[in-house]
């Protein structure tokens, strides 16, 4: 993809040596990553690898048992989902996950709870509105009589009402018919390019992530594996072993 990357890159997030345990399960065992401004970077890796629970911990939905989080320089401890919001980070989890009894705008408003500005929302709705003119016409019909695919786009779009500077997506082709996940991956693309929104996407779909990511981490029981750019991940058997799931 053509990227103006070769420029020097303001690093915006940085994990350091995260571990994160689920009981005496080890889910992250020293995992370390750099997200650049303005890059779309993948978390890797067979199911089980701590791909999810590495975004949940960046948003603060899951406690670090240690390690370091650094946003645009500033340590976080113990990061807390109501503080990401306003820093600028924002979550969309996985599963289509509406408000499927509110309407389209609805949804979208709630994605602006924090802003305390009425035209400001609206003029953000807006903008989210001209990423997504699909939902145009479907804006006042209830969030759950859409299709998966539009129900993906509602969720999407309601993350960026509060103009994220990074975006963290989990599974986004989850459910969905491929048609709908090579549009849906398109639009991944075009926020990044038309907002400079950095985001980090967590997805098995290789075929439709690889081509529109900028550097990629492979993970496997918590810990990094390999990292790089998906030209020089392809030229290593570590995608195979992706699918095969047994990489360590």
């Amino acid at each position: 993809m053509s990227t103006d990357l070769n420029k020097q890159k303001e690093i915006m997030l940085e994990l350091r040596n995260i571990h994160v345990h689920y009981g005496g399960v080890k889910a992250l065992d020293g995992f370390s990553a750099q997200i650049d401004e303005g890059e779309i970077v993948a978390f890797m890796g067979p199911n089980g690898a701590g791909k999810s629970t590495a975004l949940k911990s960046i948003f603060g939905l899951v406690p670090m048992s240690e390690g370091e989080i650094v946003w645009r320089g500033n340590k976080i401890n113990n990061p807390k989902p109501h503080e990401m919001v306003p820093l600028g980070i924002s979550f969309v989890t996985q599963g289509k996950r509406v408000f499927k009894h509110l309407t389209v705008k609805e949804n979208l408003e709630i994605g602006g709870f924090g802003l305390n500005n009425k035209s400001l929302l609206k003029e953000r709705i807006k903008e989210v509105l001209e990423l997504f003119p699909a939902l145009v016409p479907k804006i006042k019909q209830k969030a759950g009589q859409l299709s998966g695919g539009q129900q993906q786009m509602v969720a999407i779009a309601r993350g960026l009402i509060t103009d994220p500077r990074l975006l963290l997506l989990d599974e986004p082709s989850l459910g969905l018919a491929p048609k709908v996940v090579k549009e849906v991956f398109e639009k991944i693309q075009e926020i990044n390019q038309k907002r400079n929104t950095a985001i980090i996407v967590v997805e098995h779909n290789l075929k439709s992530l690889l081509p529109i990511v900028h550097r990629a981490y492979v993970l496997d029981k918590g810990k990094m594996v390999k990292h790089g750019e998906p030209d020089e991940l392809m030229k290593t058997k570590i995608l195979e072993k992706v699918f095969l799931g047994a990489l360590i």
